[in-house]
């Protein structure tokens, strides 16, 4: 590929090296191989333009840096500069690997976003096509499961990605639009057909600083990245939905609205039954009973929004919401584990946040004749102020609190805890991830439920810098098999 076409806009087509052959794009210097453009970016914790200089040396063929940034390079080479690197970076990405899936869709909002990606891409495979979804559990496809690092991959990976994805097959990807990939324009060479918004709360503070800088990221995807026409589908009942419709609108997108004050897809009727609930759902003047095999509102809320953004990419209609009774839960997401000797089930859940916690216990209480037990801390090296009120939602909506570590990072364990229990004083601490959930255990009789939440899906927790191999589920049903409990299905 030529470096005028790689980076488009970003150069001058009159340079005398614009025609030159580019053979990769990145913006990590241990992976130039020559031929290679390096993208100095700066971030939280490294600055790329120190890097410039091993970049060259392993045969890089140019160098994009930001306006005004301070390098040296040889006489005469190739240095482009520009005012957003990060864009130029993921523009370039899409250029160099392109084809992706030929329909790609993006999921923003604090909660729900794996399982909305993981509805949609079921959806689609009922309704006939070969579809991907990509974000915290990693990429589902046909060919198999991938990990990934980041809920939404740097652009040079997620293009690459993208383009094997589309070589395997693959006609429909969904993927989760964190605030740190929106607000890092990792996103911002994806064609999307539509995007949809769950809800929005308090988290990752210790890097938006604020809610409204929280927000405005997870905004862009609907005011700078769908391109007019595209689909927006929006969860109305949430306080943040009517801005992100606002803004869908003043753009010109095609705006649906989902939820029990929803225009488009809205839940007319709900009504709790054994192992789910059943759902009327109101679509173009008829209304549809569907049983959905999740508890609480948030999974009704999740459901439409699925149903939602397939229609909104072109497929589906009635058909998207009757495949709703199908679905199969995401992993670690208010996932039923295992049942104790006396008839007490025990789920797990990814809720680290305060709304989080709030609204899964809210949706397991109905299901609770006896005691809410449950078992939960907060990370480390993040926002300090959610640990409290953390805590504060255990006390409302929990019987029997126990406040465990989750991922301390590099705090001290001990003070995260004691931050969490100023918002639950009188539970029970126990520090040990895998004694706190014992001791819950010990402690379920028949009418009780036990909630572990924080980690969900994950199979390690990070201690300092390392990653001690930990999963909830596994010590779930370990203890569970010891006393003779029933195990949920792998």
């Amino acid at each position: 590929m030529r470096l005028v076409s790689l980076l488009d806009r970003d150069v001058p087509k009159a340079l005398p090296w614009a025609d030159m052959d580019i053979t990769s794009v990145s913006a990590d210097s241990r992976t130039i191989v020559p031929g290679g453009v390096f993208v100095a970016l700066k971030g939280t914790k490294m600055d790329g333009a120190r890097f410039v200089g091993r970049a060259i040396g392993r045969g890089a063929a140019a160098v994009l840096v930001g306006e005004g940034v301070c390098v040296e390079v040889p006489p005469g080479y190739p240095l482009i500069r520009v005012a957003n690197p990060h864009r130029a970076l993921a523009r370039a990405a899409a250029r160099f690997y392109a084809p992706p899936p030929e329909v790609m869709v993006a999921v923003t909002g604090t909660n729900g976003k794996t399982s909305v990606v993981s509805f949609v891409r079921q959806i689609w495979e009922m309704l006939g096509f070969t579809p991907a979804s990509l974000g915290t559990l990693g990429v589902s496809a046909p060919a198999g499961h991938r990990s990934l690092d980041r809920t939404t991959p740097d652009p040079v990976t997620l293009h690459a990605l993208l383009s094997d994805l589309q070589s395997e097959g693959v006609t429909h990807a969904a993927v989760e639009a964190s605030s740190h990939g929106l607000a890092q324009y990792r996103l911002d060479g994806v064609k999307l057909a539509a995007a949809a918004f769950t809800n929005l709360s308090r988290d990752h503070l210790d890097y938006h600083n604020t809610v409204e800088s929280y927000f405005a990221a997870k905004a862009r995807l609907f005011a700078e990245l769908l391109p007019r026409g595209a689909g927006a589908v929006v969860n109305v009942d949430n306080g943040y939905g009517p801005r992100i419709a606002a803004i869908a609108r003043e753009r010109n997108l095609t705006l649906a609205t989902v939820g029990k004050t929803g225009a488009d897809l809205r839940l007319a009727g709900r009504r709790r039954e054994a192992g789910g609930q059943r759902l009327t759902i109101a679509l173009k003047g008829r209304e549809h009973s569907v049983f959905l095999p999740f508890l609480g509102d948030f999974q009704a809320e999740n459901a439409l929004l699925a149903a939602g953004l397939v229609m909104a990419a072109g497929g589906g209609g009635e058909r998207a919401v009757q495949a709703l009774s199908q679905l199969k839960g995401a992993e670690g997401r208010l996932e039923y584990v295992a049942m104790t000797r006396e008839a007490a089930p025990v789920y797990v859940d990814y809720a680290h946040t305060p709304d989080a916690l709030n609204t899964v216990l809210r949706a397991v209480r109905p299901y609770v004749s006896g005691r809410l037990v449950v078992v939960f801390g907060a990370g480390g090296d993040r926002d300090h102020g959610k640990r409290a009120l953390m805590g504060q939602a255990v006390a409302r909506y929990g019987d029997v609190a126990i406040v465990t570590d989750d991922n301390p990072r590099m705090e001290a364990p001990a003070v995260i805890r004691r931050a969490v229990l100023a918002g639950c004083p009188d539970a029970c601490e126990i520090g040990d991830r895998g004694e706190a959930i014992a001791y819950g255990m010990s402690v379920l009789k028949k009418g009780d439920v036990m909630l572990v939440a924080g980690k969900g899906h994950e199979g390690g927790q990070l201690v300092g810098d390392t990653v001690i191999p930990f999963s909830d589920r596994a010590v779930i049903r370990s203890l569970s098999h010891g006393l003779d409990g029933r195990r949920a299905k792998s």
